[in-house]
């Protein structure tokens, strides 16, 4: 059965057709006597002509297999850019333009994509997208997800997503100059760093938020990360193996620049000028940020928990101390000890007691927590390929489409690094 399967299916041998229907799995009528009567035909004959046609099985004649041999190989990505997106009209395509004007089109040697990530906007932004990958089908990529998971979460779906050797990660709004990745690149691929950060020695901005992101990441440098660059960063480049690394140890509340400084690969900094927001307002608040720093704090420091347990204690000492006071001036003054003392003592001391036991369990319930905490970091309700059935329908031709989206989007000139 197999024999004659195999030399049916052998481009340019002609050999028995199987007896059994391929869809019922039956044997045809008749099959097993026609295979009876050539079996013994077979036998009559022997000799070479036997010897010949089972050599002719075992060893058929080669034919050449071009739909494997000759199947082009795609090239593999070299780096990848990953945009998170969150009310982020106009801004996102002013960005991508950028970035394929100082990046993609002075390092033609290099194969890119462009991974957009849309996080829950209520915009026009995701649409505006669809539109901008009909025109550049294999260079951009979308991702829709199902709400608002934060930026950090939003380049996690991205990180996860991208096929590079590197992945690049920078904001939509326009204020990272995309320019410097060709020297973030020039580091990873000749300079063999696998982590390069881009930290900001200056800010065009108000002092407000100047003296606040100062004082962010003064306080993480001072708490949780050494290393901490002053002016903070959130426009950097990973290889592939620090990654995955952060990939692996995501974490609920991950602070995303404490995980990256925590792999410990060879990093250079690079210094640059942020610059104003061109257009739209930031939807980075107070309130976020103030988020944000208790999870950096809190998923990377024993701080909080060890000063609840020194706080304990030190109620603890004072109230005994206080007690002791009490007892000396009633033994030697004969001071009468009112109603109100007795009671401050014992409120003091437990108070302190139970601080301290606080302290303690929550030491355990830190460890287990972030051991037990597996919930997903992200949904994706979409994700937007080279499949043309996944873009709207209102398709333009390549070049008419570049054309178009530049007239309508090249509103100011195109960041450019330093």
């Amino acid at each position: 059965m197999q024999q004659s399967a195999f030399s049916s299916q052998r481009p340019g041998h002609r050999g028995e057709s199987d007896s059994r229907d391929l869809l019922t799995d039956q044997v045809r009528p008749g099959a097993v006597s026609e295979r009876k009567g050539k079996t013994q035909g077979s036998r009559r004959s022997g000799g070479a002509g036997g010897r010949s046609r089972l050599a002719s099985i075992a060893h058929p004649p080669h034919q050449p297999m071009k739909a494997v041999s000759d199947r082009p190989r795609e090239r593999p990505i070299d780096y990848s850019i990953v945009i998170p997106v969150f009310f982020n009209e106009g801004e996102a395509v002013r960005t991508f333009l950028s970035i394929r004007e100082d990046v993609i089109d002075k390092v033609p040697g290099r194969r890119a994509e462009v991974v957009f990530v849309d996080d829950g906007s209520g915009d026009d932004s995701f649409n505006e997208l669809l539109r901008l990958q009909t025109t550049h089908r294999g260079l951009v990529r979308l991702i829709k997800l199902t709400r608002n998971f934060g930026q950090v979460n939003a380049l996690k779906a991205g990180f996860v997503h991208a096929r590079g050797k590197c992945v690049v990660a920078i904001s939509a709004d326009g204020q990272d100059p995309p320019g410097l990745i060709v020297q973030m690149l020039g580091a990873f691929f000749d300079e063999g760093f696998d982590i390069v950060v881009c930290t900001r020695t200056g800010r065009d901005e108000s002092v407000y938020r100047l003296l606040t992101s100062r004082l962010f990441y003064w306080m993480m440098k001072r708490i949780s990360f050494p290393q901490m660059p002053v002016g903070g960063f959130d426009f950097f480049l990973l290889s592939r193996r620090a990654l995955n690394v952060i990939i692996r140890n995501w974490e609920a509340h991950t602070f995303l620049q404490g995980q990256v400084l925590w792999t410990g690969f060879k990093t250079k900094f690079v210094g640059y000028t942020r610059r104003k927001r061109p257009s739209g307002r930031s939807r980075w608040s107070f309130s976020r940020k103030l988020t944000y720093l208790i999870d950096g704090v809190l998923s990377n420091s024993f701080l909080p928990i060890r000063l609840i347990s020194l706080v304990g204690m030190a109620f603890a000492l004072f109230g005994f101390a206080y007690a002791v006071l009490i007892l000396l001036l009633k033994t030697m003054g004969g001071i009468p000890v009112e109603g109100w003392a007795p009671l401050m003592i014992v409120l003091l001391f437990t108070g302190g007691v139970q601080m301290l036991m606080l302290g303690i369990i929550g030491e355990y319930l830190w460890r287990a927590l972030a051991q037990i905490r597996n919930r997903d970091s992200f949904v994706v309700e979409r994700i937007c390929e080279d499949d043309a059935r996944a873009v709207e329908s209102t398709t333009l031709p390549s070049r008419e489409g570049r054309e178009a989206v530049e007239k309508r989007y090249r509103r100011s000139p195109s960041p450019r690094g330093g």
